[in-house]
């Protein structure tokens, strides 16, 4: 027999198998019952997919662009929050039913950012952040600094500290310990001045002096400035911004340099301290006494302790 006549009967055969199959009743049945749940299932999914898609903007939130405010100046964008309908489908699919705690979102960026911004200083984070930030500033405090570096190591918070620039130059071994310790450096002037009050090419040279220093010292570069107590004008922040830097200023103070006792310092700032809060201290024996009482009441407000450049970013912590 040759191929051609093998392929004829092996054809012929296979079509009469599916020919009694398909007649034998018990087949029809099966058959009827296996596209019978698939339909369901397909139906049943599909209803699925449906009611995610109609949810879908219940719960999503549009994007803030970030602005100028006339009190508060500049205000960080913050993300929004859009459902991702196939992941959202897939985390439900084993249950086959709508879930809203199995919601996927994805976060969606404002249109404008605070590079888009005209320069003005920052007091805090995007009011609806659940975040906070230690801002430290240190030109003096050298005994104070260890034991509040061990208690931020102890907790696993970070805080940004603004180095003076001189004080840099004489404590390079303390300003490699803040790095090392995963924190963030800002630029605090070089010699401390009034910054409201002397000239556009002294507030350079500050700002850049100490640019330099730390950044040699370190391996830095800054991109956050905080004026000495917190005295500018507009072309200070016009002349930090030139140099690829922002101005920092804070919505919360710990009013240390007073030193208040442990106890008035953690009730000044615990009931003033707010989503988005920029809380302002130094390397004094009232904050290191605190610091650890405010971490933790801090964080049962259920408010992160977070590091400025994190802070003002655009990202959700937990969407």
């Amino acid at each position: 027999m040759n191929n051609k006549w093998k392929q004829i009967v092996a054809i012929s055969a296979i079509a009469g198998i599916s020919w009694l199959l398909v007649q034998n009743p018990y087949t029809q049945i099966y058959l009827t019952q296996l596209t019978d749940r698939s339909v369901a299932t397909m139906k049943q999914e599909d209803e699925l997919l449906i009611q995610i898609k109609e949810s879908a903007k219940k719960y999503e939130i549009a994007p803030q662009d970030a602005r100028i405010d006339s009190v508060w100046k500049t205000v960080p964008g913050y993300n929004g929050l859009k459902v991702n309908i196939q992941d959202s489908y897939k985390a439900m699919k084993k249950e086959d039913q709508f879930d809203k705690d199995k919601l996927v979102f994805d976060q969606v960026p404002p249109k404008v950012h605070l590079k888009d911004l005209e320069p003005a200083p920052i007091y805090r984070a995007h009011p609806e952040k659940q975040v906070v930030s230690f801002l430290i500033n240190v030109a003096w405090g050298n005994e104070y600094l260890q034991d509040m570096l061990a208690v931020l190591k102890k907790h696993n918070v970070k805080a940004t500290f603004f180095l003076e620039g001189r004080w840099t130059k004489n404590n390079p071994e303390f300003a490699k310990m803040i790095v090392d310790g995963g924190h963030e450096i800002g630029n605090h002037s070089y010699t401390h001045p009034n910054m409201q009050n002397i000239s556009a090419q002294a507030t350079r040279e500050e700002i850049n002096k100490t640019n330099e220093v730390v950044e040699a010292v370190t391996g830095v570069k800054m991109k956050w400035f905080a004026p000495p107590s917190g005295s500018y004008r507009d072309e200070t922040v016009t002349i930090a911004n030139s140099l690829g830097m922002g101005t920092v200023m804070w919505s919360v103070d710990t009013i240390d340099w007073q030193k208040p006792s442990p106890e008035v310092l953690q009730q000044r700032v615990l009931s003033k301290v707010h989503p988005g809060a920029f809380i302002l201290m130094h390397p004094t024996e009232s904050t290191a006494k605190s610091l650890e009482t405010l971490i933790i009441n801090i964080e049962k407000k259920d408010l992160e302790v977070v590091k400025v450049s994190e802070a003002v970013s655009e990202e959700r912590l937990n969407p």
